[in-house]
């Protein structure tokens, strides 16, 4: 495999907080986002993924200010989605720090705005985001609203519709994975990787590093979006740091049940189970620093 896989962490955040669930439900708060994406900056990450999770209960996206602070923190590119409507909610993220945008719900309900924002901003800086869900008879459909609204579109139709259209790239999310730790849906990532010929980040699922070499081996992912494994080795690692004055449960954070079908590891490590199995990964910050005897 000669193409370097992108490793990408992506961080779920309600209000002004870092959240996460299981199906993209029963939100936790983690922490605060930006902290989590410097040390993901420090340690290797290649991109960074920011999901507005409640973005469509208010439709519009309320994370410039988040955004900001973050642009000016971390130099690697950073998606933006949730709650994006029109093409000047695009452009508002994009001059508050984004380097692209992730598009659901505004995509499903007016497939031309993909066409428009890839011919106004540029086909690489447009993300479609397909939320599926498996049904009974194996068929895959696309869900918006974070898993919650049915669309009855079948995922393979639509992935290669929104390339067509001119988008960028794909990131496919199993819910029925998502959060589970049980790994990824191999069979829905390798058929949408099949169906367009667009990059294709695989997201939702990942409890352990083999996980993550499994949906690229095995699948043929591009990239691999990943929030729990990582997020949880922060806490892990930086647990007598908690923020006291976050909202949610730290008791339950500090209990350790969180890491119950999770094995938390840093990016360091990921990149280098991947590297020993023939992926090739950037290097790392770190390394790049040791190379360059600095």
């Amino acid at each position: 495999m000669s193409k370097n896989i992108r490793i990408i962490p992506r961080l779920d955040i309600k209000g002004p907080n870092l959240v996460k669930g299981i199906h993209l439900e029963g939100l936790r708060v983690l922490g605060k986002p930006e902290q989590f994406a410097r040390s993901y900056y420090d340690s290797g990450a290649d991109e960074l993924v920011y999901m507005d999770v409640v973005a469509s209960l208010y439709e519009r996206n309320s994370l410039h200010d988040i955004i900001e602070r973050t642009a000016r923190e971390i130099f690697i590119p950073l998606t933006v989605g949730g709650g994006l409507r029109t093409i000047e909610d695009i452009r508002d993220v994009l001059r508050a720090g984004a380097d692209k945008v992730s598009l659901n719900t505004a995509a499903i309900k007016n497939p031309q705005i993909i066409r428009d924002a890839s011919r106004k901003f540029g086909s690489s800086t447009i993300l479609i985001s397909i939320e599926a869900i498996r049904q009974p008879d194996g068929r895959y459909l696309a869900y918006t609203d974070n898993g919650r609204e049915h669309t009855g579109i079948e995922v393979l139709a639509w992935a290669k519709q929104v390339e067509e259209l001119g988008a960028g790239e794909i990131m496919i999310t199993s819910i029925d994975r998502e959060g589970t730790g049980r790994g990824f849906d191999i069979d829905l990532t390798k058929a949408v990787a099949h169906a367009v010929t667009i990059p294709v980040i695989a997201c939702g699922g990942a409890g352990e590093i083999d996980h993550i070499r499994q949906v690229i081996s095995d699948a043929g992912a591009d990239a691999v979006a990943i929030a729990s494994v990582l997020h949880y080795d922060i806490i892990r690692s930086q647990e007598r740091s908690l923020d006291e004055s976050n909202e949610g449960n730290q008791s339950f954070l500090r209990s350790g049940r969180t890491f119950s079908s999770i094995t938390p590891a840093g990016m360091p490590a990921i990149k280098e189970h991947l590297s020993r199995h023939g992926i090739n990964c950037r290097t790392t910050r770190s390394e790049e620093k040791f190379r360059a005897g600095t």
